[in-house]
């Protein structure tokens, strides 16, 4: 398994802990909405970070980390919840940073389409 692949796995299981902290360590509002509305994008985004033609994605979790460990500043909540969040955040973040190995080249882009016209112009 790369390094990419990992750290998407990382991601989805972060975002699963997420959604699951407020129940396992017993903390409410604002914590638990927070956590709850990070969570999911976490494992959507990790899900499809997963192939290549869309690992781009990973960097969404940059914004979702820096939210995570921000949010109990600003939304004021502490203890458990903090730590929490603290955590998932830097998770998050660190997994966003490893893209993993290139194994195929997909499209081409614009420049794909022109080598085709080209090629039927020749014939």
């Amino acid at each position: 398994m790369s390094a990419g692949t990992v750290a998407r796995v990382v991601t989805i299981v972060t975002g699963l802990w997420l959604m699951a902290a407020p129940v396992i360590l017993a903390y409410g509002r604002p914590a638990s909405a927070s956590d709850r509305s990070v969570g999911p994008l976490a494992v959507s985004m990790g899900l499809i970070a997963l192939w290549q033609a869309t690992r781009g994605v990973r960097w969404v979790g940059l914004l979702l980390g820096a939210w995570a460990i921000a949010a109990p500043w600003l939304l004021g909540f502490g203890g458990a919840a903090l730590a929490s969040g603290t955590g998932a955040g830097i998770a998050l973040i660190g997994c966003a940073f490893l893209r993993g190995e290139i194994e195929q080249r997909y499209g081409g882009g614009w420049r794909a389409i022109g080598a085709k016209g080209r090629e039927a112009d020749d014939s």
